[in-house]
């Protein structure tokens, strides 16, 4: 599986970007999908994740009632809907793949397959 994510750029806090995370092979809907963010001088950390169903999603308790993750397996993409920014979500967003099954909030190390980041840069 080979992911890219895109959609990053920079906003004004307050404001709103979608990222998206397209996929290629014929089995990405087979897999759960996860977003993370790294910011400058800091790990690597999970922001959100949504199992190959879209049944189960998880969110990081900094990002719950301002970002919304959702797919299109038919498409072989995955959405993240990034409202109300705030200065401290600037970072590099990345989505990863994991064959599952995902119960819970995945570990960066618990993901199979990773794309290239997308710089989001929130200004105050």
């Amino acid at each position: 599986v080979q992911l890219q994510a895109s959609g990053g750029g920079l906003v004004q806090a307050g404001g709103s970007l979608r990222l998206s995370c397209a996929a290629s092979g014929p089995t990405f809907s087979r897999y759960d999908v996860g977003w993370f963010r790294q910011a400058p001088g800091k790990e690597r950390e999970f922001v959100v994740a949504i199992s190959w169903t879209g049944g189960r999603t998880f969110y990081a308790d900094s990002v719950k009632g301002r970002f919304t993750i959702s797919r299109d397996n038919a498409k072989n993409t995955v959405y993240l809907q990034m409202n109300s920014l705030k200065p401290e979500d600037t970072a590099v967003y990345y989505c990863a793949a994991d064959n599952g099954p995902l119960l819970g909030p995945p570990r960066v190390d618990g993901m199979d397959y990773w794309g290239k980041g997308t710089q989001v840069t929130v200004s105050s």
